[in-house]
């Protein structure tokens, strides 16, 4: 497989820290983590762009003698733009790290609401 990408030449599918183009994308607004563009792997697969297209991937040159195995480990996997942070534990995790938003209206030393209820 040869390199027939840069990385200027691919597209990034983020779009104010998400990725809109999943029905159930996660936000990443607000959890510290920082969205990541796509990438070039070192078998010159574009990883992350959203397309799944790349002519170097062996999904598009598949035969008897390719090992799976090649598509296997960290190199094939994107950190921010991956169906895996549609799992429901993946989403719990994102919003765990959310800050909590304040109250409304709530005054940093008094309770306006003491002796309401």
């Amino acid at each position: 497989m040869t390199k027939e990408h840069k990385d200027e030449d691919i597209q990034s599918p983020i779009l104010d820290e998400t990725q809109p183009h999943q029905i159930n994308a996660p936000s990443f607004k607000g959890t510290g983590i920082k969205m990541q563009d796509p990438f070039v792997n070192e078998y010159g697969v574009v990883i992350g762009d959203s397309f799944y297209d790349s002519p170097n991937s062996p999904l598009n040159n598949w035969s008897d003698e390719v090992d799976p195995e090649i598509m296997a480990g960290d190199e094939w996997i994107h950190p921010t733009n991956d169906i895996g942070w549609n799992s429901s534990e993946n989403l719990e995790l994102l919003e765990a790290k959310k800050k909590p938003k304040g109250v409304p209206f709530m005054h940093p030393t008094k309770d306006s609401s003491y002796g309401k209820d």
